[in-house]
């Protein structure tokens, strides 16, 4: 347990030291939409590019991860739409925005961190294998069906989900990380090798993203709303930190059915922790447009708290197993 608590309370406490300078007034809101841009826009892109362009194409395209993550992801996001519009009686739009929560993760911000701590052998692989699930089909996938949703039904309705799509897919292309993988994908399959100072200089800024990237969580939890909530986002903070990941193992251990080969242990634990994770942390902000960012934003504060437990007895279990 000691060694678990080593590998999962560093980020915890990195959280909680944001938590408390902001809280303090050292840094401000301004500051760490700053250092959170940087993150995104230069220091994961640049941990993408490494990952991908540093390794062979047959050990970046991993069809079981792909295959298992996404279908794990998909059964999460009917399943957490389903019980949203039968249990809990909500619209189709609460129902995407509730399923929106608990199937996509917060891979970079503290995924790709806790894997470096506990699985540092297949850590980028998997970040860079989430980026290709997250971000080209699960949530276009969910923001087009929200702008869908939020149009009129009938031939504007259709007019509007094509739009909505065509938005997306500009969106996507315009989207750092995206044209990162698309850079090391070309750089793994032409074995091309960079000049030693630029890829110094990206080595650099790869660097800069762990630490930075989970102190802006930290920072980014202060003023959220969770009093007079917390119960009403309970299932969207359960669902993602112990069903996501659930769903995620089950399609592994259906990968041998389907006739593809099992993933290497350490590969298949670390999808299972990337689905543990809290959910991504623009949540709030992709929920602002529909009238649900209060309880995104409690939901998030709720499961990146819970999640201190839940990664720690999952980590023990897999120890446990293995």
């Amino acid at each position: 347990m000691l060694a678990i608590l080593a590998i999962v309370s560093p980020i915890y406490i990195i959280i909680a030291l944001g938590y408390a300078t902001t809280r303090a007034g050292v840094f401000g809101k301004a500051e760490l939409l700053a250092f959170g841009k940087f993150v995104l826009k230069l220091a994961l892109p640049a941990l993408v590019f490494n990952a991908i362009a540093q390794r062979h194409i047959a050990d970046i395209i991993v069809p079981g991860y792909l295959l298992a993550y996404t279908a794990g992801g998909l059964a999460m996001l009917g399943g957490a739409y389903a019980l949203a519009r039968k249990a809990f009686g909500l619209s189709h739009q609460q129902a995407l925005l509730h399923a929106m929560g608990m199937c996509s993760s917060n891979s970079a911000f503290i995924g790709y961190p806790i894997l470096l701590l506990a699985l540092p052998g297949v850590a980028t692989t998997a970040l860079a294998l989430n980026v290709v699930v997250e971000n080209v089909v699960l949530l276009p996938l969910l923001l087009v069906l929200l702008e869908t949703s939020a149009r009129k039904a009938g031939a504007e309705g259709a007019a509007g989900g094509a739009a909505a799509f065509k938005a997306t897919l500009k969106q996507l292309a315009r989207n750092p990380l995206i044209i990162a993988l698309l850079a090391g994908l070309a750089v793994s399959l032409l074995e091309l090798q960079l000049p030693a100072p630029l890829g110094r200089s990206v080595t650099m800024f790869a660097q800069a993203s762990g630490a930075l990237s989970v102190f802006v969580i930290g920072g980014t939890l202060v003023g959220l709303p969770l009093r007079g909530v917390s119960m009403k986002v309970a299932p969207i903070a359960a669902g993602k930190l112990l069903l996501h990941p659930l769903m995620v193992a089950l399609a592994l251990a259906a990968l041998p059915l389907l006739g593809v080969a099992p993933l290497e242990p350490d590969l298949r634990n670390a999808a299972v922790l990337m689905a543990a994770m809290p959910m991504m942390s623009i949540y709030p902000l992709l929920a602002l447009p529909y009238g649900f960012t209060e309880r995104a934003a409690a939901a998030l504060v709720l499961a990146t708290v819970a999640s201190f437990g839940t990664l720690s007895a999952l980590l023990w279990l897999m120890g446990s197993f293995a």
